[in-house]
């Protein structure tokens, strides 16, 4: 039986849009009322605008009519993450502290996508600023994992992939730091990119942690993430942190001679989910029999290291680049203040929620005098360590293949009492933001208790092609991507 439109993707919904089978106002529609009807059980949207998407969709229309389409994703819906800026639209972080900001500008990544025709449609949920594991941090209401709704979706980017594996949404954006966009991609049974640190502006992004932070796509396939990836990354003046290297076409043609996959050993073992590490094994098999892969068995010696080293740097970051948030400004402002002072920590006290607060005190902590040698100088010796590990192991291979998460979907509630517990979770995606590396998760099995289970691909920089390659090579020998939830 053929999909519905809301779950085709988007390169077939490209090629319908060009062929006339299908208007974009039909296709936004389909979406509309899959949302309607399947998000009082998701949770997946902070808010959406009905009558601006169908706009949009008529324009991207008007277009086509006269020959003039913008690209290959005009007319495709596509949302984004609630920190990415889209002009008079919220941008509420699922914070009360920015509960009612709406935001005067773009994110380059939003103009971007205007620019390609692409119909924005809604503002998904998240982990508070970006903290958290499993969406349930989000101010407003926890998002459910839509293949089985009492489970988390992941975070912090669990909006973006609970929407598009529920179909409602063709593709969506989210940002990863730890690997927010890797980890609810894994449960979620879709596929999500990180690209390498400076490909994709972060101008108009909300800054959790500045150095770690990136914007990335999510997909039904690697083709569509392949697709939206083009369509966002490149230099961009505005944000100094953007490289100005070249961007290579898309391309899924594999190399000359075999590629090398390198294997780490201390992704595998103690910590691990039986079932997990068997469907990433039986992967790695697969790449081995396809003698288009030698598959080469490597040690990252300080992984072990990793989550310390995200954590001080992570809070550190945040510490600072929350501070903006007093009252004084654009911010929630507590109406039972007395003074400035007071001001200032009624307005935080109550517009914060608590591990947004932890994470604050935290950083806080290790940069404050006395103990910012002793943690953050010493974090940042620890992640060039950590780099290093990277920078041998890709002398001898092309990526490294790992879990993208040592656990399928977690029961909500579950780890909300237990931080330690839930900053486990980013275990295997840690690594990948504190050297700045692409990575990308796309299924690769079920779970004995009917979950996705994640397969993570971490590429040398700037080379999102070689994973792209890599990952189709898996993608047209399993259906994984194709399975359905509700």
């Amino acid at each position: 039986m053929a999909d519905p439109i809301f779950y085709k993707t988007a390169v077939e919904l490209s090629g319908l849009l060009s062929e006339g089978a299908i208007s974009s106002v039909e296709l936004t529609q389909a979406i509309i009322d899959r949302t309607q009807a399947v998000e009082p059980k998701i949770h997946a949207f902070l808010s959406y605008a009905t009558e601006d998407a169908l706009n949009q969709a008529r324009q991207s229309d008007q277009r086509r009519q006269r020959g003039e389409t913008d690209g290959p994703l005009d007319g495709i819906p596509v949302s984004l993450k609630d920190l990415i800026a889209v002009k008079d639209h919220p941008l509420t972080c699922a914070s009360k502290m920015l509960e009612t900001f709406v935001s005067p500008y773009d994110a380059t990544v939003t103009r971007r996508l205007k620019q390609a025709g692409a119909v924005l449609w809604g503002r998904l949920n998240m982990d508070e600023f970006a903290m958290g594991s499993s969406t349930e941090n989000s101010a407003f209401a926890p998002t459910a994992n839509p293949w089985d709704l009492e489970k988390v979706p992941g975070g912090s980017s669990g909006g973006s992939a609970a929407a598009v594996a529920a179909g409602e949404t063709i593709l969506a954006l989210g940002s990863d730091t730890g690997g927010s966009i890797r980890q609810p991609a894994a449960f979620c049974g879709v596929v999500g990119l990180k690209p390498t640190y400076g490909r994709v502006s972060r101008y108009g992004l909300v800054a959790f942690a500045s150095s770690l932070d990136q914007i990335g796509p999510f997909g039904r396939c690697v083709a569509d993430t392949a697709l939206l990836f083009q369509t966002i990354a490149g230099h961009d003046p505005l944000d100094a942190t953007s490289y100005p290297t070249e961007l290579p076409p898309v391309s899924f043609e594999t190399k000359k001679g075999p590629w090398k996959l390198g294997v780490p050993k201390e992704f595998f073992g103690e910590g691990i989910d039986a079932a997990i590490q068997r469907a990433v094994e039986q992967a790695i098999d697969f790449y081995c029999k396809t003698g288009e892969c030698e598959c080469i068995d490597l040690s990252l010696p300080h992984t072990d290291l990793a989550i310390p080293t995200y954590y001080i740097i992570a809070t550190a970051e945040a510490s600072s680049n929350l501070a903006r948030y007093d009252g004084v400004r654009y911010s929630h402002r507590s109406q039972q203040a007395t003074d400035a002072i007071d001001l200032y920590f009624k307005s935080r006290g109550e517009g914060f929620g608590a591990e947004v607060k932890r994470r604050i005190i935290l950083g806080t902590y290790v940069l404050s005098q006395g103990y910012y040698e002793a943690y953050y100088v010493r974090a940042q010796k620890v992640r060039t360590l950590i780099r290093q590990d990277f920078t041998q192991a890709f002398e001898t291979v092309d990526a490294i293949v790992t879990p993208t998460s040592p656990t399928p979907a977690f029961k909500r509630g579950e780890r909300l009492s237990d931080p330690l517990a839930m900053y486990l979770s980013d275990i295997y995606t840690l690594s990948a933001n504190l050297a700045g590396l692409p990575a990308i998760s796309i299924p690769c099995g079920k779970h004995p208790c009917g979950l996705p289970i994640g397969l993570q691909l971490i590429g040398k920089p700037f080379q999102e092609n070689d994973l792209f390659a890599i990952a189709y090579q898996f993608e047209i020998h399993h259906d994984y991507a194709q399975q359905r939830p509700i």
